[in-house]
């Protein structure tokens, strides 16, 4: 796997756990910015945005555009990919409790 897919692999992971550690399970795009550059993975909102829109594509999250922002909900499927129920390809998995 080249660097490019592992960091959006990646990427992809951070935003669904992002989402799920919000009360109402929401943020949007300049948010997740701010999330992905505490893991080191700085990056434009044009490219949060297409990284939201393919999560979107996969079931994972839902999104609404607010201005020039997106809004991203988590979908059911996008948390039980969080759980471990199912894998979605093309986001890494998360760890194991206690791992």
């Amino acid at each position: 796997m080249d660097m490019d897919q592992l960091i959006r692999e990646q990427s992809r992971l951070i935003i669904l756990k992002a989402l799920s550690a919000q009360v109402a399970e929401t943020l949007n795009s300049d948010l997740l910015l701010h999330e992905l550059a505490t893991f080191g993975i700085r990056k434009t909102r044009e490219w949060v945005h297409g990284e939201l829109r393919w999560l979107a594509d996969m079931g994972a999250v839902s999104l609404v555009q607010a201005g020039s922002v997106l809004v991203a909900t988590l979908a059911d499927h996008g948390q039980r990919h969080l759980d471990r129920l199912i894998a979605i390809e093309g986001i890494q998995r998360p760890s194991r409790v206690g791992s």
